[in-house]
């Protein structure tokens, strides 16, 4: 199991993008980057603000939302603990698109556009590393509308949970998760009810362990292919 992530010291030595950083361009990042902690049902950032920063989870989760005019919210994903996000519209240069809320008490990293354009500017390593990430983030997308287009509820909470295991998006994550019911809920687009059933079910195929607080998963590439 990994060892969890508290600091922002520990965040970037999860992360991926950090591997080939020099000691001078590590310090510059540690020393520019701000940490803070946001309470539960938060909000983190809003559709419409200026893009200032690149976000990283130090530990915690949030969901990328939208409300439409007449009220109604839909979730397009959930971002997990060592997951870095909004670098695309840093790259668009525009303003958010969507409202990004913390599920749970959250600590995050803000790294300054600024230091985001310089790494940008100086380093190969990091562009290469954006476009996976970008095309990941694509991927996880498109993998999204398929599941709330085509699968049944039980598939959609275990492809909901799978997601959050994505070794490119979010390397920190261990196989053992503190993830309420609630809180799938909202990933998956399925009610707190229904998913306790579809959880009794990944449980009863070996899948996944219902734990206090949580879930252990015993078969990742189970919860991925599950319902197809």
């Amino acid at each position: 199991m990994q060892t969890p992530v508290n600091t922002l010291t520990e965040l970037l030595d999860a992360s991926l993008w950090t591997k080939s950083l020099s000691a001078e361009q590590r310090a510059r990042i540690e020393a520019e980057t701000v940490v803070k902690d946001v309470a539960a049902g938060a909000c983190v950032c809003r559709k419409g603000d200026p893009v200032e920063s690149w976000i990283g989870i130090v530990h915690g989760l949030v969901k990328m939302t939208s409300v439409s005019p007449e009220g109604k919210t839909t979730t397009f994903l959930g971002v997990a603990g060592g997951g870095w996000f909004g670098e695309g519209s840093l790259l668009k240069d525009q303003t958010r698109k969507y409202d990004i809320v913390a599920l749970r008490a959250t600590r995050l990293a803000f790294m300054p556009k600024a230091t985001f354009e310089w790494l940008l500017d100086t380093d190969i390593a990091f562009n290469r590393f954006l476009l996976v990430q970008l095309n990941e983030r694509l991927a996880q997308f498109i993998a999204m509308v398929e599941t709330q287009r085509l699968l049944e509820p039980d598939a959609r909470v275990a492809r909901s949970i799978a997601a959050l295991f994505n070794p490119v998006l979010y390397p920190a994550m261990a196989s053992q998760v503190q993830i309420s019911q609630e809180e799938i809920g909202y990933l998956s687009g399925v009610s707190r009810q229904r998913v306790n059933q579809a959880l009794h079910v990944l449980e009863s195929a070996g899948l996944l362990k219902v734990e206090y607080g949580g879930l252990s998963i015993l078969d990742l590439e189970g919860l991925r292919r599950f319902g197809t």
